[in-house]
């Protein structure tokens, strides 16, 4: 077996598998071709210059039979099938000039009865009429691989380039016989750490050919190695979900939902962000700092987020033909590593929703807007307004389908939800899909009309509310009931108002005995004794009244014990005041000194002090009443 001119020492776990490749191309060795069918000629061109490995074979076919032919086989290791994303055959009718455009051939997966356990074969259908005795047909193969370029090492530093592995075959698989083949690996740089060497190999620039070969049996197999330096983005999206909503009003709203991961070498050690800064390009070599989208024409109201809130690395440009939305995550992306984020913006609805046979249908793009993007699942959901109905999908690919209900604004039954399921998507896979559905365009007017009767009927009840007279009937008892507490409270009040006046005459009382003490003056003391007894007494007249009506209310049965006692509580604080005051203005006149004096009034005090507490007590609790 061929094996690469150098190797590293750690790469020999990579042995085993190509030991498997080797038992595979002695199995296929020994099984017979299929048919007459000849390759006369086929050339390969392999592409490496992105994650995403596109394989192009031109194959010139030619019938050595009797009976004419239908389809072509194409086989590939099952070990690739795995990763085959994309698969698409093509013919060219003519020569020159008068070659005509490139003609879809149908390719279909087909029974491999016959063929060895380890290879999986699809029929490529030959135009009308097939390919009769002694013609020719040449036609070209595009195959797109996922996940087949594997990091070698499979962890680098910062500071380290990004080395990937390609793995193929040197021969064209294939159940027919060769008579001449050609393969050319293009590379994304001149570097190459090593490569298989084989007969006609040589390197041109970035590119690595192999052949012309000549005169191969069926299944000719010959595996070779190629190790190089790739620091192209490996962006790989482990789940996108995208939200098609679609309006009648106008707009079609799309918001996409990423899981990103770097799929190349995982970074290890520490990350040094002003290395990075400082030389990007060697410190940060095999990461991505940006991306860029391509949405769309005249899209608009675009915005780019994520759990955090919204990014604003992000620049937005575009023409009638175009738009480009260039996006920087919030840290570069290294290898292994993982961000989230949401991609939104709004479409035209006149650009993508179309009328047919009295069907309405949407038509828009399946895939990613994202260049060369590596999408392991990929859910589009499409959002039908409320009311649609007899749902149908035309995708150009088998996709998983089923139906939800999602609940928005207004809605009553819920909108119909379309949701398509594909894995292993490809940016050719970003082809236009249609969405076929009936709706009433009555429909349309259910929201407004439900609003506009909203307000109306909010209207009428402010308006029956206003001019509605909801007070109670003046002749009812409890309306009765009311205005006598009310009144009840106002004379309460009024008492309140008048103790607290009581209070205020006592604080002079006890002034002119402060003044007494600091002047001498006893017949001024008099003076304000007899003025405040005047004061109460006046007080005392007022009070009479309003004691006599809260006696004979029913409404103060509850408070008026109450307010007696706080009547009489301030009565006898009045009496004790006088005799304090009496005391104070005899031993004065008598000369008595001022020890003697704090003896005489001393158990006087102490009663003014606990009944001025309980007046305070319950004057509290009449307020809080």
């Amino acid at each position: 077996m061929p094996v690469r001119e150098t190797i590293d020492s750690s790469s020999r776990t990579k042995m085993g598998f190509r030991f498997d490749l080797l038992v595979l191309a002695v199995a296929l060795l020994s099984t017979p071709a299929l048919s007459d069918l000849v390759l006369t000629r086929v050339d390969r061109r392999v592409d490496l210059t992105s994650h995403i490995v596109r394989i192009v074979s031109t194959l010139k076919v030619e019938n050595t039979g009797k009976d004419s032919v239908s389809e072509v086989l194409l086989v590939f290791p099952e070990r690739q099938a795995k990763n085959l994303a994309y698969l698409m055959a093509a013919s060219s009718p003519g020569k020159g000039k008068a070659k005509a455009s490139a003609v879809n051939l149908p390719v279909e997966n087909f029974n491999s009865e016959g063929l060895p356990p380890a290879l999986v074969a699809y029929s490529v259908s030959l135009p009308e009429g097939g390919l009769g005795k002694g013609a020719s047909l040449t036609f070209d193969v595009s195959a797109v691989f996922t996940h087949s370029l594997l990091p070698f090492p499979e962890k680098i530093t910062q500071a380290d380039t990004q080395l990937l592995v390609f793995e193929e075959s040197a021969y064209f698989l294939s159940p027919y016989a060769v008579k001449v083949q050609s393969l050319t690996v293009k590379l994304p740089h001149p570097r190459v750490e090593s490569y298989t060497k084989l007969e006609n190999t040589k390197v041109q620039g970035s590119e690595i050919k192999y052949g012309p070969y000549e005169n191969l049996a069926p299944f000719s197999y010959s595996p070779i190695v190629v190790h190089f330096e790739s620091n192209q983005p490996f962006v790989v999206a482990r789940e996108l979900v995208r939200e098609i909503e679609v309006s009648h009003w106008g707009n079609v709203q799309v918001t996409e939902n990423y899981n990103l991961v770097h799929g190349g070498s995982q970074i290890k050690g520490e990350f040094s962000r002003l290395d990075y800064q400082a030389r990007p390009h060697i410190r940060g070599a095999s990461a991505f700092k940006n991306l860029v989208a391509k949405l769309p024409p005249r899209a608009h109201s675009v915005y780019y987020r994520d759990a955090i809130g919204n990014i604003s690395t992000s620049h937005l440009w575009g023409d009638s033909r175009k738009t480009e939305l260039e996006i920087e995550p919030r840290y570069p992306m290294f290898g292994g590593w993982r961000t989230a984020f949401t991609i939104g913006y709004g479409l035209p609805l006149q650009d993508f929703l179309f009328e047919l046979d009295g069907k309405r249908f949407l038509n828009i793009t399946f895939g990613s807007p994202i260049n060369e993007i590596i999408i392991d699942t990929l859910i589009v959901k499409v959002v039908l307004p409320e009311g649609s109905r007899d749902i149908s999908v035309s995708a150009p690919f088998p996709v998983k389908q089923w139906q939800e209900t999602k609940f928005s604004h207004l809605d009553v039954i819920g909108r119909p939800v379309i949701a398509l399921e594909k894995s292993k998507v490809v940016p050719e896979l970003d082809q236009y899909f249609q969405v076929y559905y009936k709706f009433n365009s009555i429909s349309m007017f259910r929201e407004p009309m439900m609003l506009i009767s909203g307000f109306f009927l909010l209207f009428v009840a402010c308006i029956v509310y206003v001019h509605a007279d909801l007070s109670i009937s003046k002749s009812s008892a409890s309306y009765l009931a009311k205005l006598q507490w009310e009144e009840v409270q106002s004379v309460i009040q009024q008492v309140d108002n008048l103790v607290n006046r009581c209070l205020m005459v006592h604080d002079k009382l006890d002034a002119s005995l402060r003044d007494l003490s600091r002047m001498g003056d006893v017949q001024a003391c008099k003076a304000a004794r007899k003025h405040a007894d005047g004061l109460l007494k006046e007080l005392s007249k007022e009070l009479k009244p309003l004691l006599s009506f809260l006696q004979n209310s029913p409404q103060a049965a509850q408070i008026l014990p109450k307010v007696e006692e706080l009547v009489v509580k301030e009565r006898e604080l009045q009496d004790k005041l006088m005799v304090k005051h009496t005391t104070v203005v005899d031993c004065y006149e008598k000369k008595l000194s001022g020890r003697e004096i704090e003896n005489r009034i001393a158990s006087q005090q102490n009663k003014i002090t606990a009944l001025r507490q309980e007046v305070d007590d319950l004057l509290d609790f009449i307020d809080e009443l």
